[in-house]
């Protein structure tokens, strides 16, 4: 499988300028579980915040962001599947081969996943067309 490098400053889906609705991109990987960060610990990376639920999670990040951004620059990697950038649901989340892939809901995840190994390529070459846009 073809591999791309997604990066969140393009076009990222965050609202008010914070990643994944302040929830720690470090927590997903860590605890397998969506979990709000605090406003008091944050760190910039390509041009927005992303928040924390402890400071060993944020050096974590500080250390290795690309392992922790969510792919597609946040967005619903079913959608982006399909060719449009969507918001997404914190909670629905898959890891696939240590990336982060979120999801507009819950459902959306559940349709998603049943056929990942052919969404995964085809968002990766939606997003390279979409990330600028």
């Amino acid at each position: 499988m073809l591999v791309f490098a997604t990066t969140l400053w393009a076009q990222p889906n965050a609202k008010n300028g914070i990643a994944l609705q302040g929830y720690d991109p470090v927590a997903y990987f860590t605890s397998q579980t969506a979990q709000k960060g605090t406003d008091t610990i944050t760190a910039s990376h390509n041009g927005v915040e992303y928040h924390f639920v402890s400071e060993e999670n944020k050096q974590l990040f500080l250390n290795n962001p690309s392992q922790y951004e969510p792919q597609f620059g946040g967005y619903c990697a079913y959608g982006m599947s399909k060719g449009y950038k969507a918001p997404i649901d914190p909670n629905a989340f898959t890891i696939v081969d240590g990336k982060l892939y979120l999801n507009y809901s819950l459902s959306v995840r559940t349709e998603w996943a049943k056929e990942k190994e052919q969404r995964i390529p085809q968002a990766e070459a939606n997003w390279l067309k979409l990330q600028k846009k």
